[in-house]
């Protein structure tokens, strides 16, 4: 009955959403008790709020939740299909259904219990010295289990070519922060995570004496870990995670570690270049190599092993991992059905397979001309507002512009689709065919190591709702699962579709301009191309903005990090001016139409706010405050449109009203 529930209520939602096709703005959405000019998010989005309470499997429910879930029906009804079909289906539909039967047959994983998981606890059983350890981290290189993990990117200073990069890793918390915070909030989040790996060890048969002596080794040895890696705000800076060398720059930092049976591994030469993104924390894992003794490492591995494995065992594991991962991190009181755990597995581990299902059922070839008319009016109206910017010297005007020029736009999906034929799936072996798939894209990606960078790959599966820039690709990138209505909506009103999906273009064009991405060139190549005074006018632009947010109170006394936000938000308000402006541009200086009540500036600002049309659970809102370099949903719409003029004269709102920052502090980019 409960399931029943939801996809009513799911689907009176998406029929809220696709019914007024004519303005693309419901009245019914709104909150008229709420003046536009003291809280426009909640006046654009209140109605809708209220009947949408976040349900109780989710930690964050909106507007965008809604596009995935509508996305996740879709690929039920694909990998339903594929899981009937016979035996004369296409191979890449006979390998996304057969990996999703195997998921969702839960009786045979319960029947499993340890198996899958055995012949790596056994492995890990058997290093009896020093020798023996080293020679597991490297053969864990492969499965993700080692620590310090060699992938493939681009490199900084020569972005079309993909070098060897050593990063960091081995800890379970979701950033290094929480193993040193003093706040309650954090401490308690230690405390139910040493119970939550204590838990794990009694599921693996240990006593209980033993399991939290065990619990408490892989905190202490995880906390060392973090100890030496950068905050997230650190990391931001791009310069501070280049720091390339040969393999006898990587065995000086760590000299205890066999680098050269990894190159062996992945069959590499031993001239291949490397760069180490974070130095002190190699230095920290050769320290832990010696320092830390044998059984310590092993009970770590060991942790590991079960904790990436959780959700492919019996149901007592699968039990424990949500309530932990989900419950006490995030406050999600519920599992997600089944069905959608085993659709985003088969989206993660076999995407090309699946996406191009999506996309051939979903994603008409309309809409990627249509898209690509909106990303092009965008760069055209940025490339004027380059041209025109007062504070910016010819110099770095130039550069500027070039690199706007060379933005590469990806939409919707591939251009060729990967193939997996390598991969063995089995309907009866769940584990072992999410292993295949894990260790075939592991394969593939470490295979681009010193070749030229491959612009068909992606960052993003196409059923996936969300849009990224890359800088070193120097390139934007929109997968077809966001190109959906409310965001994208071909039968829509221009005034919408330029608030909703334009505004997410202009943010990710804002992206190669932002705090981090104008540390790249137009060939993505990470190089100073500001003049030092035009350097020094954008980094006061970026303060109005740390201090904006800074200053932003999100209640209980929290608020956000504004040197860890500032890229997002300075992608939202360039962003949005730049979707605005290129909506104007549009109009080639006619007047939008007023359509049910609204003028087209308020339903293109209305437009804006409704894809922020998302609230958190309270754990899940500090878990964000602390890691996430997003804005809380609330305040992307508020902070950014305090600083619009354009807006304040569409709502009439008047200095003083609380989405009127003073004149002397309202931020701008361009």
């Amino acid at each position: 009955m409960r399931k029943l529930t939801s996809i009513v209520l799911l689907s009176m939602a998406l029929a809220a959403t696709l019914l007024a096709q004519k303005s693309g703005i419901y009245k019914e959405d709104l909150d008229p008790s709420c003046k536009p000019c003291e809280d426009f998010w909640r006046y654009a989005a209140g109605g809708w709020l209220d009947r949408n309470p976040i349900p109780a499997r989710q930690a964050r429910w909106g507007t965008m939740s809604v596009m995935t879930e509508r996305n996740r029906e879709r690929l039920k009804t694909i990998l339903e299909e594929a899981a009937a079909a016979g035996p004369g289906a296409p191979a890449h539909v006979k390998q996304i259904g057969d990996l999703y039967a195997a998921c969702m047959d839960t009786a045979a994983l319960d029947a499993r219990g340890l198996e899958p998981v055995r012949p790596v606890l056994d492995r890990i059983s058997a290093v009896s010295d020093l020798n023996g350890l080293r020679a597991l981290l490297v053969e864990f290189q492969m499965n993700g289990l080692s620590p310090g993990m060699l992938v493939a990117l681009p490199d900084l200073k020569n972005s079309k070519q993909m070098i060897a990069n050593i990063g960091t890793g081995g800890i379970s918390l979701p950033d290094r922060d929480y193993y040193f915070r003093d706040d309650p909030r954090s401490q308690k989040i230690r405390e139910e995570f040493v119970k939550h790996v204590e838990q794990m060890f009694v599921l693996l048969g240990e006593p209980q004496d033993k399991a939290a002596a065990a619990a408490q080794k892989v905190m202490a040895f995880e906390k060392e870990l973090a100890g030496a890696m950068l905050t997230n705000v650190q990391r931001r800076d791009p310069y501070a995670r280049y720091h390339k060398m040969d393999l006898a720059g990587v065995n000086a930092l760590t000299p205890d570690f066999d680098w050269k049976a990894v190159y062996r591994l992945f069959s590499l030469p031993e001239s291949t270049p490397v760069n180490v993104s974070e130095p002190e924390f190699l230095r920290k894992l050769n320290a832990q190599l010696t320092s830390v003794p044998l059984e310590d490492w092993k009970t770590w591995l060991r942790w590991r092993a079960v904790k990436t494995a959780a959700g492919m065992l019996s149901k007592p594991f699968r039990d424990e991992d949500f309530r932990f991962s989900s419950t006490v991190l995030t406050g999600v009181r519920e599992p997600l059905p089944r069905w959608q755990e085993c659709a985003n597995t088969v989206d993660r581990t076999l995407g090309d397979a699946l996406g191009r299902e999506f996309v051939a059922r979903y994603f008409p070839p309309e809409a990627t001309k249509r898209m690509t008319e909106l990303v092009e009016n965008l760069r055209a109206t940025l490339r004027e507002e380059l041209e025109k910017a007062g504070w910016l010297t010819p110099e770095t005007k130039k550069n500027a512009v070039a690199k706007l020029n060379a933005f590469y736009a990806k939409i919707g999906y591939p251009d060729r689709w990967r193939d997996y034929s390598q991969v063995s799936i089995r309907r009866d072996r769940f584990f072992e065919s999410v292993r295949s798939a894990m260790e075939s894209n592991r394969k593939y990606q470490i295979s681009k190591i010193g070749k030229p960078i491959d612009r068909n790959d992606w960052g993003m599966t196409p059923p996936t709702v969300n849009a990224y820039y890359n800088p070193t690709m120097n390139e934007i990138a929109f997968p077809a699962g966001i190109l959906q209505p409310p965001l994208f909506d071909l039968e829509a009103d221009d005034a919408v579709n330029y608030g909703a999906i334009g505004a997410v273009i202009g943010h990710e064009m804002g992206h190669g301009f932002d705090d981090q991405g104008s540390k790249y060139d137009a060939d993505g190549n990470l190089r100073e191309w500001w003049t030092p005074e035009d350097r020094r006018k954008f980094e006061e632009r970026t303060a109005c903005v740390i201090d904006q947010y800074n200053n932003l109170d999100v209640g209980e006394g929290l608020r956000h990090n504004g040197k860890l936000v500032v890229g997002e938000a300075l992608g939202d308000l360039g962003g949005l001016t730049l979707a605005y402006r290129a909506y104007k541009r549009s109009l080639k200086g006619k007047e939008g139409p007023v359509l049910d009540g609204f003028t087209a500036d308020q339903r293109f600002f209305l437009a804006f706010a409704r894809t922020w049309a998302m609230v958190d659970r309270p754990e899940a809102a500090r878990l964000r405050l602390n890691t996430d370099p997003h804005p809380l949903p609330r305040f992307r719409a508020i902070g950014t449109l305090q600083n619009m003029p354009e807006f304040h004269k569409a709502f009439g709102c008047k200095p003083g009203d609380p989405m009127v920052r003073p004149p002397e502090k309202q931020c701008k980019l361009w």
